[in-house]
């Protein structure tokens, strides 16, 4: 059975104080044993200093992005080297928004991806379709495109630990969620997908999550789903009671 996992993706929010304080309020309301996990990203300058906080605690810290070098003349980067020294487990690879504001290709993901797995860093690797591309009827070629050449030339060994995130873009930030049964169909597809490259044994063993205005109010729905494995939480990770009442669900 698919351990479940409750990841929040703080974005460009919070100040290294204001990550300190909300994981201090997080950590005191959850129970030390969970039946799913938890998993954090604050912004960089954060990492270090929320770790700190979260040792002896049951929520893992992720980062939002890495370079794929191990190291050199690239500035404002991050290796995955320095995620691991700052206290990171995981690391967000392929976001929307890195995709659209950034100009970050498949390729460009693939080598990511490759580099937090070579490091020990578990990636959460996000794909999902634009709402022009859903309109169109591409959600699935888009989702098979960004599958198949993400995760080009990769073996089961490489990516044991992978995370994939379905996040369509249309959702993002809108207050417009995929119904469940959206949602239900694109991660069936994804697993699907995953397991004619992968094997069945090993899709069915990986965690999906959903991403896309995940609120308090539908993460029972989105995760009564059988595919729906977790959820990548947005604005709704970035308060204390709203983020708490997504991890303890029902």
């Amino acid at each position: 059975m698919i351990r479940p996992l409750i990841a929040g993706n703080w974005k460009m929010f919070k100040t290294v104080q204001e990550s300190l304080d909300f994981v201090t309020q997080i950590k005191k309301e959850l129970p030390l044993s969970l039946d799913r996990d938890v998993l954090v990203a604050p912004p960089f300058p954060s990492l270090y200093p929320v770790s700190e906080i979260l040792k002896d605690s049951p929520i893992r810290l992720g980062a939002q992005n890495l370079h794929d070098a191990k190291e050199g003349a690239f500035t404002g980067e991050v290796s995955a080297a320095m995620l691991l020294a700052a206290g990171c487990d995981s690391v967000i690879i392929g976001h929307s928004e890195r995709r659209t504001l950034f100009g970050e290709t498949d390729a460009i993901i693939n080598k990511k991806i490759r580099a937090a797995c070579e490091s020990g860093l578990k990636p959460i690797f996000c794909i999902g379709e634009t709402l022009a591309e859903r309109e169109s009827g591409q959600t699935f070629s888009v989702l098979e495109r960004q599958i198949k050449q993400g995760l080009n030339s990769f073996n089961v060994s490489d990516i044991r630990h992978l995370v994939v995130a379905y996040e369509p873009v249309w959702a993002i930030g809108t207050g417009k969620t995929a119904t469940p049964d959206q949602a239900q169909e694109a991660h069936a597809f994804i697993r699907s997908t995953i397991g004619g490259v992968f094997g069945a044994e090993f899709a069915s063993e990986h965690a999906i999550l959903y991403g896309g205005s995940v609120n308090p109010e539908n993460i029972a729905s989105l995760m009564s789903r059988p595919d729906i494995n977790g959820a990548l939480v947005g604005g709704a990770s970035l308060k204390v009671d709203s983020f708490l009442r997504i991890i303890l669900y029902p």
